[in-house]
C-alpha cells in the first residue's frame, strides 16, 4: 500500500476537509465532460493551485485509467518509475492499472516504488480524480527523474501503445508546476511562452523555449509525455483553460510559481 506523503501539508489530512477543500477549488466551475485524452495540471498546495487544477478536472471524461506522469522531486529510485501498489488518499483507496502496467514490462519504464514513496506531484491529483468519479477508476501513475525529449518521447509512445493493447478508455494528465520564484511578470511572460509550444504541440519547440529562456517548469518530461500520448491516440487540440501563480493568492508578486490547466482534445 502506498501511503499518503502529503496529505497535511499539501491538502487537508481530514475526509470532511478535504471535501471542503475540494468544493472551494470547484466552486463556480461546471462539471461537464469532453472529449479530452489529455491534461496539463498543477501540483502545489490546494491552497495556491487547487482552483487552476479543477479547471482541467472538471472537463475530463470518466474512463478506465488515468495515467499520472510526474516529475521526480525526490530523487529517490528509478530515472522512469512505474507504482502498481495499491494508493490510498483521505478519501479512500484508489487502484493501480496492473494489466497495462505488465504490458510495460522491457520497456524504458522500470517497475520501482521507491521513487514513489515520498513524491508529491502525483499524490495530490488523485483527489481531483476522486472527487469527480469517486474510486470507480484505476490509475497508472509513472515518476519521471530523467526527462530529456528523447526519454519522455519514447514514455509516452510506449504507454500509449500499452494503453491500445489493453483495450481500456484511458486520459493521460501531466503533473507540473511552471516558473519557479521569479516576479509576476517575468514568470507570466515565461510561462505563456513556453504554453504557446504546448498548445501548438510543438514537442521539440517546447524543448528549445525551455531552455532558451531556463523556464523552471518542474514537470516539462511528463508535458511531452503526455503530449506524445494523447496524440497517438488522436488528440492533438490544446487548449489553455487558466494560467495563475502563487501571488493571487498570498498576494506576493514578487517571487510566484506559475501554474496552468490545459486540455487536450
Amino acid at each position: 500500500m502506498r501511503q499518503t506523503a502529503v496529505a497535511g501539508q499539501f491538502y487537508p489530512l481530514g475526509h470532511k476537509e478535504l471535501k471542503k477543500e475540494l468544493n472551494r477549488c470547484f466552486k463556480d466551475l461546471e462539471i461537464r465532460e469532453r472529449d479530452a485524452r489529455g491534461a496539463v495540471v498543477p501540483h502545489a498546495g490546494y491552497i495556491y493551485s487547487g482552483a487552476v487544477a479543477a479547471h482541467a478536472y472538471a472537463l475530463l471524461p470518466k474512463a478506465d485509467t488515468y495515467v499520472l506522469f510526474g516529475p521526480n522531486h525526490t530523487g529517490y529510485g528509478s530515472a522512469v518509475a512505474l507504482s502498481q501498489e495499491t494508493w490510498t488518499t483521505p478519501l479512500g483507496i484508489v487502484d493501480t492499472d496492473r494489466d497495462i502496467g505488465k504490458l510495460l514490462a522491457g520497456t524504458i519504464v522500470d517497475f520501482d516504488e521507491l521513487a514513489h514513496r515520498y513524491e508529491h506531484s502525483i499524490e495530490v491529483q488523485l483527489p481531483f480524480l476522486q472527487y469527480r468519479f469517486e474510486n470507480e477508476f484505476r490509475i497508472l501513475p509513472i515518476c519521471m527523474g530523467l526527462q530529456d525529449e528523447e526519454t519522455a518521447v519514447e514514455v509516452g509512445k510506449e504507454v500509449s501503445l500499452a494503453a491500445k493493447a489493453s483495450g481500456k478508455s484511458v486520459v493521460f494528465i501531466a503533473s507540473s508546476d511552471l516558473t519557479h520564484y521569479q516576479p509576476a511578470k517575468i514568470a507570466s511572460d515565461n510561462d505563456r511562452y513556453l504554453l504557446e509550444a504546448v498548445i501548438r504541440g510543438d514537442i521539440p519547440e517546447f524543448y528549445r523555449r525551455r531552455e532558451e529562456r531556463n523556464i523552471t517548469a518542474c514537470g516539462f518530461g511528463p508535458i511531452a509525455a503526455m503530449l506524445t500520448a494523447a496524440r497517438e491516440f488522436g488528440a492533438s487540440n490544446v487548449s489553455l483553460l487558466r494560467y495563475a501563480n502563487s501571488g493571487d493568492v498570498s498576494g506576493d508578486y514578487s517571487q510566484v510559481v506559475g501554474y496552468a490547466a490545459l486540455i487536450v482534445e
